[in-house]
């Protein structure tokens, strides 16, 4: 391993491997395909970067997150290797001219969203392209059976058929069933699951029953030095806590998917570098960043399973040091969970209408709109119909998993445009300028589609080719727009909806109902785990954790609330034996004089293990 110690010295400037490092690069280098299973923080993307750093080619490395991809490629970058990014939002051209560069550049990484793993475009470039990895990040992603599983993650198994190359999967959340599955979908040629303990030694996990959430809060925020994440599921919550804590004296501010990009990237920014101290959130933020220096995490909301809570409080304390993660939870947060699942599983049927109504929303008829991609609002979605939000997301996550559509959050949109008029119009029109005459020229003449639907238009190309500044183009575009002829949707950011297939008639869509039961039911037992880990008083709440995910031997952390109740009971007992002892013929109001004494540091359960003690002699 000295080669692979100097590569990270000279790239990272570390002089050894972490945990289970070593042994996940030392199988990769031997070809062999590994799934790896390392605690959030763990060093995950070091165990593919430096073997694909030791071989010759480029590192295929499929991940969901747009936002780490870009983070990645600019680490890596920084460190003088090449690594070219492709994901939704990009045009044809964008994807054509960095896949170009990926296979003939000298590229080290290539890093796909796995909804680009499909197309046409990605797939004649496989033959080209010299992979030496196929990298699989977040691969609990393509497990039917785990939390968040994404349909387009099942492309990556794809892949194998025509690539030889060894397979390097990374999660931090995946339990036995869900490591199995993923081997199996990956088609692993032989099994190797190399897991670093869960245990995260300097991590106290607190869970707290409490009504006011926000006093709680401030007393964390006022008593842990150092930065923190809190995490809520209402975007409003969010923008008032912040509000609230600053008015306290607190530096905060919130962060959530409602904000445009732009200001998430400023907040982030501010974040990591210590100009805002505490981040108010929904779950959109938190993942991958690298700040290690995390003192506490606090939930104020309970989350729907145990694999997303433990990646969230992990988060925390990534540099080893003493650090907090704490639950805050009440009767309504338990009820919230039972009601989520009525929420998140609506009925099929229901399922099929959002379907029908989603083409109808975009004005596609039957037999038409496979592979068209749509800038998607929910809230505007919902708006039209008089839906819930949450449930009508719901049913589009469900089609989105059984392979009908395809959902890519944040996406970076191209500028979009339609030709309104019909082509003999078009010579009855006159224009005020001949560079619009040009234009609609070079839009008729290369883009297929354009006089039926929205066509996403390569800016800086045609720009060029016409011999202008894209800003100009952009004008010309919507003076055109303004003239009645076309269609003009500016570029931006965007969820975007992907139909996988032409509009299908009412009942002939395939829901696969039997799958979808077996969904329920395991999603009803995560939260039921949950409700189970805040309401436990007995076990450690670091074992409990990990023995969810398979981990049965492990030993009390001894920080969290529960280690530290049953600290402070057996030291209350000790000293209860030796009161008893000192004074035989002690009456009830010596013994609740010394129960209710300050001084003695005496457990809340005292009155409770005197009695046992009695009891027991």
């Amino acid at each position: 391993m000295d080669s692979a110690l100097g590569i990270l010295h000279r790239y990272w400037g570390y002089d050894s491997f972490r945990p289970m490092q070593e042994e996940i690069i030392s199988a990769a280098l031997e070809g062999r395909d590994v799934l790896a299973i390392l605690p959030t923080g763990g060093g995950k993307s070091v165990c593919f970067q430096v073997p694909a750093l030791m071989k010759e080619g480029t590192a295929l490395v499929v991940t969901p997150l747009v936002a780490l991809m870009k983070d990645q490629v600019q680490g890596l970058e920084k460190r003088g290797i090449k690594a070219i990014a492709v994901h939704a939002g990009m045009s044809r051209h964008q994807v054509d001219l960095a896949l170009n560069n990926a296979a003939y550049g000298g590229c080290k990484f290539l890093y796909v969203s796995p909804e680009r793993l499909s197309t046409q475009l990605f797939q004649s470039y496989l033959e080209v392209l010299d992979i030496n990895y196929i990298v699989v990040d977040e691969a609990h992603c393509i497990s039917q059976w785990g939390y968040d599983f994404r349909p387009d993650y099942l492309q990556t198994g794809a892949i194998r058929d025509r690539v030889d190359a060894p397979v390097i999967a990374l999660t931090a959340t995946a339990t036995p069933e869900v490591a199995e599955d993923i081997m199996d979908r990956l088609s692993f040629r032989e099994r190797l699951l190399l897991k670093s303990g869960f245990e995260r030694p300097n991590l106290s996990y607190i869970v707290r029953e409490a009504e006011d959430k926000r006093g709680q809060l401030l007393d964390i925020c006022r008593g842990v030095p150092g930065s923190g994440i809190v995490y809520m599921r209402s975007r409003q919550r969010c923008e008032e806590t912040a509000a609230f804590l600053q008015g306290e004296g607190i530096s905060s501010s919130f962060y959530h998917a409602g904000l445009d990009s732009a200001a998430r990237a400023e907040r982030q920014a501010a974040w990591k570098e210590g100009g805002i101290r505490v981040m108010i959130c929904t779950n959109a933020f938190g993942m991958g960043i690298d700040k290690p220096d995390v003192r506490f995490v606090v939930h104020c909301d309970v989350p729907e399973s145990p694999e997303a809570y433990f990646q969230e409080a992990g988060r925390a304390g990534r540099d080893g040091l003493r650090s907090y993660a704490v639950l805050l939870w009440s009767a309504a947060d338990v009820r919230r969970l039972h009601q989520l699942q009525t929420v998140s599983f609506p009925g099929l049927d229901y399922i099929e209408d959002i379907y029908q109504k989603l083409h109808v929303f975009f004005q596609i008829p039957y037999d038409q709109g496979r592979m068209r991609q749509l800038e998607f609002s929910l809230e505007d979605f919902c708006k039209a119909y008089g839906l819930s939000q949450p449930q009508a997301s719901s049913a589009l996550r469900y089609l989105e998993r059984s392979g009908h559509i395809s959902i890519t959050e944040d996406a970076d949109i191209s500028v979009q445009v339609r030709i309104i008029l019909d082509r003999s119009s078009l010579y009855d029109v006159e224009l005020p300028e001949k560079e619009m005459v040009e234009l609609l020229e070079r839009l008729m003449r290369g883009y297929v589609g354009v006089f039926d639907h929205l066509v996403a238009v390569r800016d800086e190309q045609l720009a060029g080719e016409m011999g202008m500044a894209v800003p100009r183009f952009h004008e010309l575009l919507y003076r055109l727009s303004r003239e009645h002829v076309i269609r003009y949707v500016p570029g931006g950011h965007s969820d975007v909806i992907t139909l996988h297939h032409e509009r299908l008639i009412p009942g002939n869509l395939d829901l696969k109902p039997a799958e979808y039961a077996q969904l329920k039911e395991m999603s009803a037992k995560r939260s039921e785990a949950m409700v189970q880990y805040v309401k436990e008083s007995g076990e450690c709440r670091s074992h409990y954790l990990l023995r969810y995910f398979g981990q049965e031997e492990s030993a009390d952390c001894g920080t969290c609330d529960v280690c530290r109740a049953k600290r402070r009971d057996d030291d209350t007992r000790e000293k209860l034996r030796a009161f008893i002892a000192g004074n035989p013929g002690a009456g009830v109001s010596e013994v609740k004089a010394f129960i209710s004494n300050p001084a003695n540091h005496l457990s809340p359960n005292a009155a409770a293990i005197y009695r046992e003690l009695l009891d027991g002699e």
